[in-house]
């Protein structure tokens, strides 16, 4: 009964540190997709200059250590004379790194299309932009959205880490508890829970939206019949 009265009492804290964690995700999420879609297209429109840099960027990204990543970012800042917050310096450093990955589905998506389409398309008068912003590009995006929500899950589980770098995320408020409370395996027992629910509900949110926005005759996903 104690330990039940101790998560009750501790939920304020555990869902304050929630909150910064979906704003994080969420940021991480936006920058991930506003950086990915265009190093997708360039790694299958541009210049061959242009690829081999995006294939660099992506390399790099890939693989770095998430933490490393955000060491970077907050104290590389300091030593180039700016001040970015806890926040932002893991937005960054893991938005960043989040690109590096949706570059990759966002490919797969576009090249899945049919090169016919882009022919068709430009055989009607549209300029080679106007194929991939009408016809390719709205395809892709929803074609996707399953690999996409995979990247969901790990982006949330990558929020943990911005506590290393002094973000009062889910995972911080939780340690702050543990050092009043000493009961570190039922906090982060709750922590655990609220984690599974947020990738859960993202997940389960994602999924409907796939099925909202399927292109008739490209299943993604098995259906039973």
């Amino acid at each position: 009964m104690e330990q039940l009265v101790l998560v009750w009492n501790s939920l304020p804290l555990l869902l304050k540190g929630t909150v910064v964690t979906l704003e994080l995700t969420l940021s991480l999420l936006v920058l991930g997709l506003l950086v990915g879609i265009p190093l997708a297209l360039g790694q299958i429109y541009a210049g061959r200059g242009l690829v081999l840099l995006i294939s660099t960027y992506e390399r790099f990204f890939r693989s770095i250590p998430a933490l490393v990543l955000l060491f970077l970012f907050f104290f590389g800042s300091s030593f180039l004379g700016l001040s970015l917050s806890p926040f932002l310096s893991a937005a960054l450093a893991l938005g960043f790194r989040s690109s590096a990955y949706q570059s990759q589905i966002f490919r797969g998506a576009i090249q899945s299309i049919r090169q016919g389409q882009m022919t068709a398309a430009r055989s009607i008068g549209m300029s080679k932009f106007q194929a991939i912003w009408h016809i390719i590009l709205p395809q892709a995006l929803r074609r996707s959205i399953p690999p996409w929500s995979n990247e969901y899950s790990s982006v949330v589980k990558d929020t943990s880490l911005a506590y290393a770098v002094g973000v009062i995320e889910l995972v911080r408020e939780g340690r702050y508890i543990i050092v009043r409370t000493f009961e570190p395996m039922l906090i982060y027992i709750t922590i655990a829970v609220i984690y599974f629910v947020l990738t859960y509900a993202g997940n389960r949110s994602l999924g409907y939206l796939e099925e909202r926005l399927e292109i008739p005759g490209f299943e993604t996903r098995g259906r039973k019949e």
